[in-house]
């Protein structure tokens, strides 16, 4: 099931750069898209589209899977590039132009998470009692089709999470982010974002029972 999850995260062209093993220091980085981040420095306004063009729907992607909520999440799209753009003085080009936005995409959707009051779940509220629904067997030699609906279904079911769950499962999973450094956007301790995760997954797993995945 968690190769779908990957394969979610690749079709938004999300580099996870914090699982690498060599340090990011030691890497000769050069953005492409330096010039038009230059050109946006001075409200170069087709500049600003084309940026807005590239990295538009990876960003929306991100947004509604922490968000959960389509509206809220093209919300935060539209603020986060235009603070982007307004506080381009405060990116310094030692990391890519989508990382940096990313980050402002992250922190403007928990803000949005906070502002409704996001509550991580209770230990004593995670259960393991999901009846899985029954299914045949997948027939032999799933073409493409297949599993795109599988994770099409695997989407929705992660959309269906309680909000503290599906933060932390996407921060984690899907954005790249390790624990400690989950702890320090949520405010919580690496060792509750460690339990959100691995209660996540299990909530996953069994709505994915539910239908029909396995």
């Amino acid at each position: 099931m968690y190769c779908l999850l990957y394969s979610i995260r690749e079709a938004t062209d999300l580099c996870v750069l914090s699982k690498l093993s060599v340090p990011m220091e030691a890497v000769a980085y050069i953005d492409i898209n330096a010039p038009l981040v230059e050109r946006c420095r001075l409200n170069d306004r087709q500049a600003q589209a084309e940026l807005y063009k590239r990295y538009s729907k990876a960003m929306f992607n991100a947004a509604l899977r922490i968000t959960g909520d389509y509206a809220e999440a093209e919300d935060v799209l539209q603020e986060s590039f235009l603070s982007a753009f307004r506080e381009l003085s405060g990116y310094k080009g030692d990391s890519s132009f989508g990382a940096w936005l990313k980050r402002i995409v992250v922190n403007k959707s928990i803000n949005c998470l906070r502002q409704r009051r996001l509550m991580l779940v209770p230990l004593e509220d995670f259960h393991h009692d999901a009846a899985p629904a029954e299914s045949s067997a997948p027939h032999p030699g799933e073409e493409a089709d297949e599993l795109q609906y599988r994770a099409d279904v695997l989407r929705r079911c992660i959309q269906e999470l309680p909000d503290g769950y599906r933060v932390v499962l996407s921060l984690y999973l899907l954005e790249g982010y390790d624990h400690l450094e989950i702890a320090g956007i949520l405010g919580i301790t690496e060792s509750t974002s460690k339990s959100q995760y691995s209660r996540a997954r299990q909530r996953l797993r069994e709505l994915a029972m539910q239908r029909g995945l396995s």
